[in-house]
């Protein structure tokens, strides 16, 4: 018999902030592409559909309780990696990076695939051995290995950002768990070791992106050319904007990949720092209700559950705002729900889904 407690509990809350970012993103796309023509659907009406998909793929992760998922982790995960593993092998090459797996007419990536499998396989080991005094080395290491197996194969693509966004949503669920002072010092001195040695390893255009972010006037025509007009878009846009379609930076075609990686440097030129400190606000408080969505679970999976898919939108949007405003380097991460893109839109729809999951099945134990 269905429990009428689920329609009750139903967050609307959430899923009202998530509609709300989702429709200023749109917006914001008809205003960045405007000036192109052709025959073609246009790129708004595109994510309008995919966002459309996103609610059904909501509705339909509602159905069943979450629970089931801590049983289908490690499954999912073998054949993610499986895919992971054949993109490689046979994947569709874009622009010099190779993530693709063409289903059909679809193309599909695994990676964007990997952060929801990453997370619910994460959140059943975490949930399952629990500690009081924090986490050693030695048990961190399935978690570790888990994480560190799919993050080498998604940097062979490569796809520096992806890779670094899988270990930073691992990260701060490892942290959340609770590591021992020792062993996290440990880490630290790790990772910076892993970052030096790292660098020898990186492609060229990856580490052409570093010094770019350092001093991106030493190339202003090419490498630096992204960037600078990103922050002349932001910076122009002064407190209030130069007004809705009005954004001389975005309208001239002065910035590049103005759908994507850069939606927010034309919503920043158009509406200023007094619409950008509103999209944030709403963006924090997604994050937030999410890590109050994992404070009321009614047990450890769902916490760790929501848990991760909060990390996983926090990331997405410190990472992307950090490169536009030239804070950070340029790695290609889009900005949940506002940068154009089918398959980032139904990831983050599943993950709101994942919480809306966990929000409505509280009271159940």
């Amino acid at each position: 018999m269905f429990d009428r407690r689920l329609i009750t509990h139903y967050d609307w809350i959430l899923l009202l902030q998530v509609a709300l970012v989702a429709a200023i993103g749109m917006a914001n796309l008809y205003s960045a592409t405007s000036a192109w023509s052709g025959p073609a659907t246009p790129l708004y009406l595109k994510q309008l559909s995919w966002f459309g998909l996103g609610l059904i793929v909501v509705f339909l992760l509602c159905l069943f309780d979450y629970r089931h998922l801590e049983y289908l982790g490690y499954p999912a995960y073998g054949v993610t990696l499986i895919m992971l593993v054949a993109v490689l092998a046979v994947g569709r090459t874009s622009m010099g990076a190779t993530r693709w797996l063409s289903v059909g007419a679809v193309g599909l990536q695994p990676s964007e695939v990997m952060k929801i499998v990453i997370i619910i396989v994460l959140a059943r080991y975490f949930s399952e051995r629990s500690t009081v005094q924090g986490y050693t080395l030695r048990e961190l290491l399935v978690p570790g290995v888990l994480l560190v197996v799919p993050v080498l194969l998604v940097i062979k693509q490569p796809d520096l950002g992806t890779a670094m966004l899988l270990l930073a949503i691992g990260g701060t669920m490892a942290l959340f768990a609770g590591i021992r002072r020792g062993t996290l010092v440990i880490l630290g001195a790790g990772g910076v070791a892993a970052a030096c040695g790292g660098w020898f390893l990186l492609h060229g255009y990856q580490r052409q992106r570093i010094y770019t972010f350092l001093n991106p006037e030493s190339d202003p025509l090419k490498s630096g050319y992204h960037i600078i007009q990103s922050k002349i878009a932001v910076g122009s846009g002064g407190l209030f904007g130069q007004g809705f379609r009005k954004g001389t930076q975005a309208q001239l075609s002065f910035l590049p990949e103005r759908h994507t990686d850069f939606a927010f440097s034309v919503f920043a030129e158009e509406w200023g720092f007094a619409g950008c400190l509103l999209l944030i606000v709403v963006y924090l408080l997604i994050v937030l209700w999410g890590l109050y969505i994992a404070r009321r679970a009614s047990d450890r999976f769902g916490m760790f559950l929501a848990l991760g898919v909060s990390a996983m939108l926090f990331w997405h949007i410190i990472v992307n705002l950090g490169m536009v405003m030239g804070l950070l380097p340029v790695v290609g991460v889009p900005l949940p729900l506002f940068s154009y893109g089918g398959t980032s839109m139904l990831t983050t729809m599943t993950g709101v889904g994942l919480l809306l999951n966990v929000s409505m099945r509280r009271f159940m134990f």
